[in-house]
């Protein structure tokens, strides 16, 4: 699997987003930025985890290459769990936590994995796309700060890799033959909002991620941005952005110029 990969944060100063990628599989994650003025109860930062949680995914992917996806993040979120070194409230529902996206290919298979707003994208030969998004949270947004903490990782509510390993077991899984294949991406919400916010389609963001590398769509989105009065939409207006453009060796097919104008 060849990936082509790139993180760059929205503000210019510290960016929790994270892309890593082995000969067999990808992985984006997106730490959550903490509430204003909340005590988290952890001497850790969001960077800190996405870093630690980023390295043990990867770790465990190359160890056990057929795992079950959930099995894995479970494992990794212990190995975070236990890297706090009991200096941490591990029970606060502010503690920092993530979202992730996993691609791997196996056996002429490809498994994914999503947990909370992070998207995996799919192209299929004969055209189609589908995209695997975990927006739980996303219904939540009409309430509050103080509303919406108590249903962090829990029935109802939506679920974030942070310090509970139980997590894992709600991630959103799945297997798709490779053969029906053409492409697909990973990507942070920072990335995607080219879909979700200012029109575009998928296949135009594929297209631009495959033409002129992840680094042109992040261009896109940021014009966009700067195009948009802030407030216009809930969430940062300038977020991290992370994209991890997948192709397969058995139907690798570069896409010819020119192809359509795309323009917002």
């Amino acid at each position: 699997m060849k990936v082509d990969r790139l993180s760059r944060s929205g503000n210019g100063l510290v960016n929790e987003d994270l892309a890593l990628s082995g000969a067999h599989h990808a992985l984006v994650i997106d730490g959550a930025t903490a509430e204003p003025g909340a005590e988290t109860g952890c001497v850790h930062s969001v960077r800190w985890l996405v870093a630690r949680l980023g390295s043990a995914l990867d770790r465990i992917l190359v160890q056990r290459p057929g795992e079950d996806l959930r099995v894995v993040l479970r494992a990794a979120i212990e190995s975070v769990r236990e890297a706090h070194g009991g200096t941490c409230d591990l029970g606060n529902p502010c503690g920092p936590t993530a979202t992730v996206a996993i691609l791997r290919e196996r056996d002429g298979l490809a498994d994914y994995l999503v947990l909370s707003d992070s998207a995996v994208t799919f192209e299929y030969l004969d055209g189609r796309v589908e995209s695997v998004i975990d927006d739980r949270i996303g219904e939540l947004l009409h309430l509050s700060w103080q509303e919406v903490r108590p249903l962090r990782n829990a029935p109802g509510g939506f679920w974030v890799a942070g310090s509970d390993p139980a997590a894992a077991d709600h991630a959103l899984t799945g297997t798709v033959e490779i053969s029906r294949l053409r492409r697909a991406a990973l990507l942070t919400d920072g990335a995607y909002r080219l879909v979700e916010r200012y029109g575009w389609t998928w296949s135009q963001l594929l297209d631009i991620a495959e033409l002129d590398g992840p680094a042109a769509v992040i261009a896109e989105t940021r014009r966009a941005e700067r195009r948009t009065a802030p407030g216009r939409f809930d969430g940062k207006h300038h977020d991290d952005a992370t994209i991890a453009f997948c192709q397969f060796e058995t139907t690798a097919d570069p896409l010819p110029r020119p192809i359509h104008e795309v323009t917002k």
